[in-house]
């Protein structure tokens, strides 16, 4: 049997000291149509302050209820997170199913997971929302099952089915399991800092063309044999896990590249505070590159959303440069001249060997100039700088291999009993 076709009335309060109502309307019909739910029809009213009881005035209310007797629409979404009694007073009021725009994410974040941690994130996320909302949400079991806002994808049962005892004690389930993920990445984090490599995180709004970006990295390093491309697709949240990839630059420089969950305006509290252990991957970084979607008209807002969120985690007081990505697509008369700034093409691999100078500049500034006299039973350290840096002079002598080279500041005072000078 064919499941019913979703069709949605959105619903959004332009307060006072809001300017951003009709993006933020915008992308919650994007959000909509991720979840594969048409938009019958958009309804705004201005408030001064949202209605505690309805979110909007009775009067507009009846007007959403006007339109879905006039409509094929089914579904109500508001723009914002709803309380209980919110959603249970409009769905008897409106004799309709309603969610709001943090179930709508969650859905999403449900159909993208991949792996079993951003799984068990999502499922801890929607039953953390869930919770305080067994009574509405039952309710609107009874008036239309299926769609979006009423699975618990790969949770095996619907969420309806679950009593507040059951969901407390599936949510500490799902905690112990990720504790227990996040020390097996806590050690494979320890492993990478081993290595010493600088570390770079791409941050931004979803689909800004961060995993584009990182592919296109990947590209142009010299490591080509090592290339292992991360998922890329045109469409909202389509990395929710982390990926650690290195680059390696010319003269045997190399740092590891960090590709992050996408961040959205109003994103729910509950997914902060779920994929807060992955999103904290980003203060491991040595250099931030946000990733911007210069094309789009609200990439302004979006930076500022991004940035919010950052500090929101904690991440502070790290070096950032902004890529304005599909460049391409906007007239070069009006890029602004930033000190911080880059203008890039991910897609068409644009602006990119500027982009690598300034990564050059920033992570390695501190490289020196040495000049080593290795013994023959030393052969590893020969061996580790040839692959660790940029080997400059190189010859077999009497007493050992000489060589002189531009390399980490933490290599040259970590074989300094075997260095000549410093040039």
């Amino acid at each position: 049997m064919q499941e019913e076709q979703q069709v949605a009335i959105l619903v959004g309060a332009e307060l006072q000291q809001q300017s951003s109502h009709e993006r933020s309307m915008d992308e919650l019909e994007q959000l909509a149509f991720a979840c594969e739910v048409a938009v019958e029809a958009k309804v705004s009213q201005r408030l001064e302050k949202i209605n505690p009881s309805t979110y909007i005035g009775a009067g507009k209310l009846l007007e959403v209820k006007q339109v879905l007797s006039a409509t094929d629409a089914n579904l109500v979404i508001f723009d914002d997170e709803l309380s209980p009694s919110q959603i249970r007073n409009t769905e008897q009021i409106l004799e309709c199913k309603v969610i709001d725009r943090t179930i709508l994410i969650l859905d999403i974040f449900a159909q993208r997971a991949k792996t079993k941690e951003a799984k068990l994130q999502v499922e801890l996320a929607k039953l953390q929302y869930m919770l305080p909302r067994l009574v509405g949400l039952r309710q609107s079991l009874g008036r239309q099952s299926g769609g979006v806002g009423t699975t618990n994808r790969g949770a095996g049962e619907t969420k309806l089915e679950l009593d507040r005892r059951k969901i407390e004690e599936k949510m500490s389930i799902l905690s112990k399991e990720l504790e227990r993920l996040v020390k097996q990445r806590q050690i494979q984090r320890g492993r990478r800092q081993k290595q010493e490599m600088p570390v770079v995180a791409l941050v931004g709004y979803t689909n800004a063309g961060k995993s584009t970006l990182m592919n296109a990295f990947l590209q142009f390093g010299t490591n080509a044999s090592d290339k292992k491309y991360v998922f890329e697709e045109n469409m909202l949240f389509a990395t929710l896990e982390t990926s650690v990839r290195k680059v390696t630059l010319p003269k045997n420089r190399s740092f590891l590249l960090t590709d992050t969950v996408g961040f959205v305006n109003k994103l729910p509290h509950h997914l902060v505070k779920a994929f807060r252990s992955t999103l904290e991957e980003v203060k491991e970084a040595d250099l931030l590159l946000h990733v911007v979607d210069y094309s789009n008209p609200n990439y302004e807002q979006q930076i500022q959303v991004t940035n919010e969120t950052l500090k929101e985690i904690g991440v502070e007081n790290i070096p950032m440069i902004y890529l304005f990505n599909k460049s391409e697509l906007v007239d070069d008369k009006f890029h602004i001249n930033r000190e911080d700034s880059l203008y890039v093409s991910a897609r068409e691999k644009k602006g990119f060997e500027a982009l690598l100078q300034t990564l050059e500049l920033s992570l390695f500034a501190t490289d020196v100039k040495v000049e080593f006299l290795f013994p023959y039973t030393a052969g590893e350290h020969v061996h580790y700088f040839q692959n660790h840096a940029d080997v400059l002079e190189m010859e077999h002598q009497e007493t050992g291999t000489y060589m002189k080279v531009i390399c980490r500041l933490k290599d040259k005072q970590k074989y300094e009993q075997f260095m000549i000078k410093t040039v």
